[in-house]
């Protein structure tokens, strides 16, 4: 800890820094470009502090296999990642961060599971995931950022047909989308998901739904059927630290309404600064 930079480091997207909690002495939040990136407890590798990222660590926490094949778009302090490794230990995870630097930095000030466990890829995350071989995950994460904005070639039906492709049967698609009122981004993915998977679902804390402010949800797609209406997981949504609200079935068709389906451009998408997502209080 005695290692760690003073101040802003820079890298080829901008800057990342290590900001030490007030109030838990072995709490740290990465800073990318000023933004809140990541939340790490040093103690605790199983703690998540932000709450989008305790809402997927449910979904993620109800699928079957003791080992879990999961893609993270978008690495930043890998704190999901981490937290995952905790329970399930035997997995073995792929981050992708498009900076070159930060995942060799964050790999030297922090305590992350080692190769195959984890391996942390430069890259950018459409290009990426292209390259990953068909059926080779059971979770893919988006977590993908220009500042407060998700750059949008990893929001079309185009870019969903890959997450499909490289999803295994029974897969799980989690993605954080920021969003303000009247919600439209959200309502546009979701609807996006819906043209590609079997069921959806949104997670969100109630005033975010409510359209109170800017904020964080959780849009969920898979091809299971059983898995996102389940008693246990809408309960267990509303159990967080920071209760939340699942969306499911005709609720959410009908907070979706007529939204369209995003597609790509006639021109080729073009890759843009990513970095994680910011936390909204």
């Amino acid at each position: 800890m005695g290692s760690w930079p003073d101040g802003p480091v820079l890298i080829p997207t901008g800057t990342v820094e290590l900001v030490r909690s007030a109030d838990e002495p072995t709490g740290v939040t990465v800073l990318v470009n000023g933004v809140p990136s990541s939340y790490l407890d040093l103690a605790d590798p199983g703690a998540l502090a932000f709450e989008y990222m305790q809402q997927m660590k449910l979904v993620v926490d109800e699928l079957e296999p003791p080992a879990l094949d999961v893609v993270h778009l978008g690495a930043a302090g890998c704190a999901l990642a981490r937290a995952i490794h905790a329970s399930r230990p035997a997995s073995r995870q792929i981050a992708v961060e498009l900076d070159t630097a930060l995942p060799e930095l964050v790999r030297a000030w922090f305590d992350l599971p080692r190769a195959p466990a984890l391996r942390i890829r430069a890259g950018d995350a459409r290009a990426t995931l292209a390259a990953m071989a068909t059926g080779s995950a059971d979770v893919v994460v988006r977590d993908v950022f220009a500042g407060a904005r998700t750059p949008a070639h990893v929001t079309t039906r185009e870019m969903v047909a890959e997450v499909v492709r490289v999803l295994r049967p029974g897969g799980v698609y989690l993605v954080n989308c920021a969003d303000r009122p009247p919600l439209g981004s959200a309502r546009a993915e979701l609807a996006t998901l819906a043209d590609a998977f079997a069921d959806t679902a949104a997670i969100a804390e109630p005033g975010v739904l409510r359209g109170r402010g800017y904020g964080n949800l959780v849009l969920v797609g898979t091809d299971r059927t059983d898995l996102l209406g389940a008693p246990g997981l809408a309960r267990h949504v509303r159990s967080l630290p920071a209760p939340a609200r699942l969306l499911h079935g005709d609720e959410l068709r009908a907070f979706v309404g007529r939204a369209p389906v995003l597609r790509d451009p006639a021109a080729a998408p073009v890759a843009t600064t990513e970095q994680t997502a910011p936390q909204t209080p």
